[in-house]
C-alpha cells in the first residue's frame, strides 16, 4: 500500500481514526483528520497529531474538504450514508476502513472473528491459543486496539487475532482473513444498518473474499450462521454445542473435541473450562477450532482453556458483599447477550438493566427475567419501555425499581434488596451512551460503586 505523496482524509476522531492518521502520515501521506463535532466536545488529546503535522478540521464537513483528496478512511462509528461520504462516492474517491488498511499492510495471516455476541471473549482466547504455536501474536480490531497498529507490530512470521464488527465491514472491500469466524447473528444495530438483512450482509463480508485455501468457522446451532455456508467460497467448518459433528469442533459427552480429516482430538471437559456458561462453551469451541486451523496443536490448547477466566465486563465477578456476589456484565449491550448472562445463573437475580435503548424486541428477554429475576432495577433512557414490557410479560410491578440516570442509586437499591442466595447482576441489554462514553466506563463505574459498599450498609 503506497501512500507516499498522496492525501488521505480521515473521517472520525476515534481510536481507529487516530491510528490510521498517524500511520498514513508515517507512510509519507498528507493527512487531514475531520470530525463533525467541535474539538471541545471530543474526549481526545490532539497534541500528538498536531506535532506530527496532521491537519485537523472540526465541525461541519463541507464538500471542499475533499478537494485534492486521494483516499478517504472512515472510522467505524461513522455511517457511510453521511453527506460528505456520499459526495466522495460521487467523485469516485476510494473509501476504506482502518481494518481494510490493516489488511493491506499485514504480513502475517489474520484470524478474524465476528458475531453479535461473544466476539471479545473468543478473540482474547484465540490470541492465547495462537501463542501456543506462534512466537508473535497480535490481538486487535474492535477489541479496543487498532488492527493497523497490531499488524505493523507483529510484521511477518506471526499471526493476528482480530475482532471485527459490522460497522468495520461497511467500508471494507478486499479484506481477506485466512480464518474467519461467525459466532452468531441476532438483532442488533438495526438503527445503524436499517434492517436485519443488511446487518447480516455486513457480517458476511468477513468471508466474502476468502478462497479455497482459507477457512470459515460457523456456528452450526445458529440458523443464520449455518446457512452462510451456501454463500461461502472457502472451506467451511462448523462448531456445535448441541450436535456431534462428522467434522469440526463439538461436545462429545462433556468433553470439547475437534474432529478433523479422520482424527479426533480431546481438549478438556466442560467442568475444566475457566469460563463458565453454555455460551462460553460455544466461544471456546470456536476459538479452539480457529486456532487449530491456523496451525495450533490441540495437545497444547488444554492448559489455556483451563486457565483462561474471561474478559473484563463479561459476566465478570466483582466481589461478595454480605454474602451476595456481584457480577459486571456491562458488555451485555443487547438482549441476546443479556439472555446468555441470565442463563448463567439458576435464578434469584437482582438485575440492573437499561440504558441507551436499541429498540429491539424485549419479549424473550422479559420472559427470562420473569423466570429468573427477583427484582428488576432499571436505568437510563430505556427504563420506561423496559418497565412497560416487563409488566406486560407478567413481571410483578412491585419488584420493579427505577434509578433514573444514577448508577450509584441503582447499586444502593441492589444492596438494600439483596440477600443470600441472590446474586446482583449488571447486564443492561442496552448501549451505554445515554450515561457513559462506552460500556467499559459503565462497567468500571459499577465496579467502583460495588467496591465502595460496606458490609454494614444494611
Amino acid at each position: 500500500m503506497d501512500l507516499q505523496g498522496k492525501t488521505m482524509l480521515v473521517i472520525g476522531a476515534g481510536i481507529s481514526g487516530f491510528a490510521a492518521a498517524k500511520l498514513a502520515k508515517g507512510m509519507g501521506a498528507r493527512v487531514i483528520l475531520s470530525d463533525a463535532k467541535k474539538e471541545a466536545d471530543i474526549a481526545q488529546d490532539f497534541t500528538e497529531l498536531r506535532q506530527k503535522g496532521i491537519e485537523l478540521v472540526f465541525g461541519p464537513q463541507k464538500d471542499e474538504i475533499l478537494d485534492g483528496v486521494d483516499v478517504v478512511l472512515v472510522s467505524p462509528a461513522v455511517p457511510l450514508r453521511i453527506p460528505i461520504l456520499q459526495t466522495a462516492w460521487k467523485r469516485k474517491i476510494p473509501i476504506m476502513s482502518e481494518v481494510e488498511m490493516a489488511y493491506r499492510l499485514a504480513k502475517s495471516p489474520i484470524c478474524a472473528v465476528t458475531g453479535t455476541n461473544g466476539k471479545t471473549t473468543t478473540v482474547t482466547l484465540l490470541g492465547l491459543l495462537l501463542e501456543t504455536h506462534y512466537a508473535k501474536v497480535g490481538v486487535g480490531g474492535n477489541i479496543g486496539i487498532p488492527l493497523s497498529e497490531e499488524v505493523l507490530r507483529i510484521g511477518a512470521g506471526g499471526c493476528i487475532a482480530a475482532e471485527i464488527s459490522s460497522y468495520q465491514m461497511e467500508a471494507t472491500r478486499t479484506f481477506r482473513p485466512h480464518v474467519s469466524v461467525v459466532l452468531n447473528v441476532t438483532p442488533d444495530h438495526i438503527v445503524r444498518h436499517g434492517s436485519m438483512e443488511v446487518y447480516q450482509q455486513m457480517k458476511e463480508r468477513i468471508f466474502a473474499e476468502e478462497g479455497m485455501e482459507d477457512y470459515l468457522v460457523l456456528n452450526f446451532d445458529d440458523d443464520r450462521t449455518r446457512s452462510m455456508k451456501e454463500r461461502a467460497h472457502c472451506r467451511v467448518c462448523f462448531f456445535s454445542r448441541r450436535k456431534e459433528l462428522e467434522e469440526g469442533a463439538f461436545l462429545k459427552g462433556d468433553c470439547l473435541v475437534i474432529r478433523w480429516e479422520g482424527k479426533e482430538y480431546e481438549l478438556c471437559r466442560v467442568s475444566e473450562l475457566g469460563i463458565k456458561g453454555g455460551h462460553n462453551v460455544e466461544n471456546a469451541l470456536a476459538a479452539s477450532l480457529a486456532a487449530f486451523l491456523a496451525g495450533a496443536e490441540p495437545e497444547k490448547m488444554a492448559g489455556v482453556l483451563k486457565e483462561f477466566s474471561g474478559v473484563e465486563h463479561r459476566i465478570e465477578y466483582v466481589r461478595d458483599v454480605a454474602g451476595v456476589p456481584y457480577y459486571n456484565d456491562s458488555k451485555g449491550t443487547n438482549t441476546d447477550s443479556s439472555i446468555k448472562a441470565l442463563e448463567t445463573f439458576s435464578g434469584h437475580i437482582i438485575l440492573l438493566a437499561g440504558g441507551d435503548d436499541k429498540l429491539t424486541d424485549l419479549t424473550e428477554f422479559m420472559d427470562l427475567v420473569k423466570e429468573r429475576v427477583d427484582d428488576l432495577i432499571l436505568l437510563g433512557a430505556a427504563a420506561k419501555r423496559f418497565h412497560e414490557c416487563a409488566v406486560a410479560q407478567g413481571f410483578p410491578e412491585e419488584h420493579i425499581h427505577e434509578a433514573g440516570y444514577s448508577m450509584e442509586k441503582a447499586v444502593e437499591l441492589a444492596h438494600a434488596l439483596a440477600a443470600p442466595p441472590q446474586v446482583v447482576l449488571l447486564s443492561p441489554a442496552c448501549a451505554s451512551f445515554d450515561m457513559y462514553r462506552g460500556f467499559e466506563e459503565r462497567g468500571r463505574d459499577f465496579k467502583r460503586l460495588v467496591n465502595k459498599l460496606q458490609e454494614d450498609f444494611r
